[in-house]
């Protein structure tokens, strides 16, 4: 019996990085030839608006998805969940090469509220700085396809053999938004198998937080600390990003406050305040001050000092929104990283 295809999405880097686009590339060439999968291309999953072309494209998939980009999985996750494109996170194989080799089998246990209203689907999300090997990431997308049981639609083929040239120029680069429809009911980006890209509606680089649910406990420490106006609450009194274009172009100011490590800033150079998974990004001690630097309330402090002056307002430094909501609440169990800065300290460093 006939069904559905899983799709498959690859995000393309912000810049014309020719090894990016080599792999983007030849991802693209291999898997328009494959039959167990619908493949589309969109630009930069971070930078796309709402109303983008490409993000009302990935609104439209209504079943599972594999979505390839130049994130971590975790911030891909978090982006596509507060555009309103939800899912449960799909599990993943591929592992960096500073990963265990061992693969969990069981997803960490969670401990914020939680996303809102997900369908019951999965989305896979893959980083493409995993590995330059095109055969890699295809392995991953056939083990999924066969995984999630997603059965095939025989569809005429849009070209036999292998893609000409043009054809995958064509496919790569994004074409006009005001083609006319080709006359057989398909978007002007689509061909007969349904394959498809989003066409160039202006996108620009952008610089905003993303929230896991899966951590945030809702504390509101964040809409106390910013002082531009980018969180707000919804009607079930959430936590969210209200306004993601208040935020100031490189402060990760409010990551650095928050006490679960749930704010995300995906274009950040460091791996734990761009969702990094894993211990990096769970970190709850600052190690810096080990060594004389200053800590992750002083340097968010820092942060916002500056961004408010240059928005000619004055510096506020510790006098305002300094995390306070947590004063009182009972300490979680020590674990072997409390028993580790104990020892430190005793040292004297």
């Amino acid at each position: 019996m006939a069904g559905t295809k899983i799709t498959v999405v690859i995000s393309q880097s912000q810049g014309k990085n020719p090894s990016k686009r080599w792999l983007e590339e030849e991802l693209a060439a291999a898997l328009i030839m494959d039959p167990d999968v619908d493949v589309s291309l969109v630009p930069h999953l971070y930078d796309l608006a709402a109303d983008h072309t490409g993000m009302l494209f990935l609104k439209s998939v209504p079943n599972d998805m594999i979505v390839l980009s130049w994130l971590y999985p975790r911030a891909a996750h978090w982006i596509l969940d507060r555009n309103g494109i939800k899912g449960h996170q799909g599990a993943t194989l591929l592992k960096g090469a500073d990963d265990d080799d061992e693969v969990d089998e069981e997803p960490p246990e969670t401990s914020g509220i939680g996303p809102s209203s997900v369908p019951d689907r999965r989305i896979y999300c893959i980083d493409l700085r995993e590995t330059s090997e095109p055969a890699t990431y295809l392995e991953e997308i056939r083990r999924i396809a066969q995984e999630t049981s997603v059965q095939t639609v025989d569809l005429m083929q849009w070209i036999q053999g292998q893609p000409e040239p043009q054809q995958l120029e064509r496919y790569l680069n994004l074409q006009p938004a005001d083609q006319p429809s080709n006359g057989n009911g398909a978007h002007p980006g689509s061909n007969n198998n349904g394959n498809r890209f989003s066409e160039p509606d202006a996108v620009k680089r952008r610089w905003y937080p993303v929230i896991d649910y899966d951590r945030c406990t809702n504390c509101m420490e964040c809409i106390d600390f910013c002082l531009f106006g980018v969180y707000g609450v919804d009607h079930q009194e959430r936590i969210l990003v209200e306004q993601q274009d208040n935020c100031k172009k490189g402060c990760p100011a409010c990551s650095r406050v928050c006490p679960e490590n749930a704010i995300v800033f995906p274009g950040h150079k460091t791996p734990a305040i761009a969702g990094a998974d894993g211990e990096v990004a769970g970190l709850k001690i600052d190690l810096s001050k080990l060594f004389g630097a200053p800590s992750a309330l002083e340097m968010a402090v820092h942060e916002r000092d500056v961004e408010l002056v240059a928005d000619g307002r004055d510096a506020v430094g510790m006098e305002v929104g300094i995390p306070q909501r947590q004063t009182g609440q009972p300490e979680k169990p020590r674990d072997e990283l409390d028993d580790l800065m104990d020892s430190l300290d005793d040292l004297d460093l």
